[in-house]
């Protein structure tokens, strides 16, 4: 989808599609902030209040008031948006002219029952808040108990209430009234059931197996637990039951339990995200050292240290590395993958824990956060140790060959050749 440049003389108009109550706030601040952030929940918190008494409709706005009600830059918004989009809190719509206009619609969030039932936010929000405040959330949310067995029900039935009376005439109304909706929270189809069925022995599978709800939830769980068709076989033809229908709560629970075995009974974690929105790099220049800043970015560390194994999976030692870089020493996602392809490059190929985490302590100490920060410093490092080699009697100096790519390019803005552009359409389509 090309993304289109919102300006703030932009008008919108805010359309509210559900019912929304004072509950929904504890939900949003609770299960949906540590998601999607603070800004993004100020964001619709902002648009619910633009409604008009009746909240069904707001006025026309500019975005110009959006950023002088936040007191934000416009680009901060438009990522706001884009997170609300996601998880199923806002569509939007536009219609483009000499002023573009703009049309937010709102939907409530889910239910804390639907919300810690749903295959991916669940355990979005399990790996950013961690185990004990995960706990805690659903500790607040559950029903209390209460033992009934000694009691005996008296509640009134209708008609033991109330008389029926006949009726002269009735017409039905078919109109559409006020109700409380949800979202939907879209994930790609990139799931490729055909390939699982050739991967399946003849009579497991039927044509009524893989319901429309079904898939959506295969495809789901495939996104957040990052297995492909053949990872997802053996869960599925266990969670099949004897009329050959899935059972979706047995197949979370089989998919689940196949991850854990896996990952060291390990949930997914931040090694299958990318670069966070705020922190990247305005895309449009041209030159090769931008271009290399748009895969780092673009690449979560998974898939990037995958990319530079020439397709193998990487080993549990590597994926524990990469864990522990984004979790222990809270580096972002395309801080790591120049720190993976420094260390690579100056290293034979190896990424030496010890190694690889002086390194992560000097960046994290230097509050090192973006790309380039990060590209400047490994130039800056290696630069000191070459030069502490080279004062070094009868020591061999660093060979300039084993350098990355994107080094000393800072300077050099030339439009990048028609070999390098090949060359960097290939990198992108093998982490892709």
């Amino acid at each position: 989808m090309k993304e289109i440049n919102v300006l703030p003389a932009d008008t919108f108009v805010v359309v509210n599609r559900t019912i929304l109550n004072e509950s929904d706030r504890k939900i949003i601040s609770m299960l949906y902030q540590p998601i999607i952030g603070s800004m993004a929940v100020s964001l619709y918190y902002t648009l619910w209040a633009d409604l008009d008494k009746t909240e069904l409709l707001s006025a026309e706005y500019t975005h110009h008031h959006l950023m002088t009600s936040l007191r934000i830059k416009m680009d901060l918004i438009i990522s706001a948006r884009k997170k609300l989009e996601a998880v199923g809190l806002l569509k939007t719509f536009v219609k483009k002219g000499n002023v573009n206009n703009y049309v937010y619609e709102i939907f409530s969030p889910m239910s804390a029952s639907e919300f810690f039932n749903h295959p991916i936010l669940n355990i979005v929000l399990y790996n950013n808040v961690g185990k004990k405040e995960h706990e805690n959330l659903v500790k607040y949310f559950k029903i209390p108990k209460i033992n009934l067995s000694s009691y005996d029900e008296i509640t009134s039935n209708f008609d033991e209430v109330f008389e029926s009376m006949p009726m002269s005439s009735y017409d039905n109304l078919n109109e559409d009234f006020k109700t409380c909706k949800t979202g939907e929270i879209k994930v790609d189809d990139s799931f490729d059931f055909d390939l699982l069925i050739s991967l399946v022995p003849n009579g497991v599978i039927s044509s009524k197996t893989f319901s429309k709800e079904v898939k959506v939830l295969i495809n789901n769980l495939s996104f957040i637990y990052n297995m492909d068709e053949d990872d997802m076989k053996a869960p599925i033809i266990n969670s099949i039951k004897e009329n050959g229908l899935v059972d979706k709560v047995l197949l979370r629970k089989n998919v689940r339990n196949y991850y854990r075995y896996e990952n060291q009974n390990k949930l997914p974690s931040l090694i299958y995200k990318s670069q966070p929105e705020y922190l990247r790099n305005p895309v449009g220049s041209d030159d090769k050292r931008s271009k290399m800043i748009y895969v780092f970015e673009n690449t979560t560390p998974y898939n990037f240290l995958k990319g530079r194994s020439n397709g193998a999976k990487p080993s549990t030692r590597d994926l524990n590395l990469l864990e522990s870089l984004l979790n222990d020493f809270k580096l972002n996602p395309g801080v790591v993958n120049v720190l993976v392809d420094y260390v690579l490059k100056i290293n034979n190929k190896k990424l030496t824990r010890p190694f690889v985490e002086t390194i992560a302590s000097q960046w994290k100490r230097l509050n090192v956060e973006t790309v380039e920060e990060a590209m400047k410093a490994a130039e800056k490092e290696y630069k000191r140790t070459k030069q502490t080699i080279e004062n070094k009697p009868l020591a061999k100096t660093v060979k300039e060959e084993i350098l990355p790519e994107w080094f000393n390019q800072s300077i050099k803005k030339e439009k990048i050749s028609d070999e390098d552009e090949k060359s960097l359409k290939d990198m992108l389509r093998e982490f892709s």
